[in-house]
């Protein structure tokens, strides 16, 4: 097999990795946790960050503010919450994004492994927009009979409580830290073993 349809092939087959390893990952640090309490969000599932139980403790304090149950499997078993269509539809474009680049690999044409580079591209970007939708709902969509209501001192509305896509963000007496984890390097390795192919095979043409 020649090398670029190997890089190809081998790079699709490395986006399998998601299904292991998380995409993003949510901090937040506060004077009353000793340790940090984490979240990591995988592309079908949420999973403790930092110490056990932090999705659960995490869920708690934003349902104490008033914001919805988190999408974990015991909150959609117990009907707290309805079930996040994207843990569902999100490992479905995985593997039909991997199934395409073995058959483009196979194909061996360049245009095709371009083509495969750019659905991806595409598609991260609607997934980063839907992740900063997912994080807006759950900030602003809060409940009025919460148990601590801070409201804006100018509208007089509900506090937000959303936090960032990417950075650090002070939320109350909190300190929220959003980054990518090691599912973004699964990508990034993916999309550059594509590129070394794209551009190994123009020099065999």
């Amino acid at each position: 097999m020649k090398a670029h349809k190997f890089l190809m092939i081998a790079g699709s087959l490395f986006l399998l990795a998601l299904f292991i390893f998380p995409l993003w990952k949510i901090t937040l640090v506060a004077p009353q946790y000793p340790e940090p309490l984490g979240m990591n969000i995988h592309i079908d599932h949420l999973s403790d960050g930092v110490q056990f139980n932090d999705v659960q403790n995490i869920d708690l304090l934003n349902h104490y503010i008033g914001m919805a149950h988190l999408p974990t499997k015991e909150n959609v078993k117990n009907g707290k919450v309805e079930p996040f269509v994207e843990f569902d539809v999100i490992p479905i474009i995985v593997i039909v994004l991997t199934l395409m680049g073995v058959v483009f690999g196979f194909i061996g044409k360049r245009n095709l492994y371009l083509l495969w580079i750019i659905v991806l591209g595409i598609l991260g970007s609607v997934g980063i927009y839907d992740f900063y939708l997912w994080l807006y709902e759950y900030g602003h969509n809060l409940n009025p009979n919460a148990i601590l209501k801070i409201t804006d001192p100018v509208t007089g509305e509900m506090m937000a409580y959303q936090p960032p896509v990417f950075g650090y963000k002070q939320i109350l007496n909190f300190e929220v830290y959003s980054y990518p984890a090691s599912g973004l390097y699964v990508i990034v390795t993916a999309v550059a073993l594509s590129f070394l192919a794209y551009f190994m095979g123009k020099k065999k043409q």
